[in-house]
């Protein structure tokens, strides 16, 4: 299957925003999805973006049943470790099922691999949920390693009130 890589575009945003809801889908998480298009165009298309997006397109003549050429996406942002440096954080991968197998995924994640490299980033980073087998099989056949079973790491999260309670706790000036 004939396939491109490329950066994401502002008029992308509605096939990126559509599959982010197809991925929320497949999480068991769809009710979790509150931003549109708009905020990706507004948060990824700025002067000072919060994140990148590259997307897997298709020839027109291989679209997807719906009618869709944008079939697959990586999201991802710059960290910092303060150990290693300067790290990618890669915040979605998704590929649309009736693509999966033909190196979309692979492709998607070698070129967020090599725009970190660009950056000079000494890691990729990533969460999988703990069920999904076949993305943590998929990122250990390219030699991801689990830091919670490695390193005991866990991923932790203030969201809602319990963000609000932090911020408005935070010393005055």
């Amino acid at each position: 299957m004939n396939f491109r890589v490329r950066a994401a575009t502002k008029e992308d945003c509605k096939d990126i925003s559509r599959m982010i809801t197809e991925l929320a889908v497949y999480e068991n998480m769809p009710d979790q999805v509150e931003i549109s298009h708009k905020e990706l165009e507004r948060d990824g298309f700025c002067q000072n973006p919060f994140f990148q997006c590259l997307v897997a397109e298709v020839p027109e003549e291989q679209k997807s049943k719906e009618g869709f050429t944008v079939v697959g996406y990586a999201l991802y942002f710059y960290t910092y470790s303060t150990w290693r440096g300067r790290s990618v954080y890669l915040e979605d991968l998704y590929v649309m099922p009736e693509f999966r197998g033909n190196g979309m995924g692979k492709g998607l994640l070698c070129k967020v691999a090599e725009v970190g490299k660009k950056e000079e980033c000494v890691r990729l980073q990533l969460s999988v949920l703990d069920w999904n087998t076949p993305s943590r099989d998929f990122y250990a056949a390219k030699g991801a390693q689990d830091l919670t079973v490695s390193e005991g790491w866990h991923f932790i999260r203030f969201d809602g009130q319990n963000l609000d309670n932090l911020a408005n706790e935070a010393p005055k000036d």
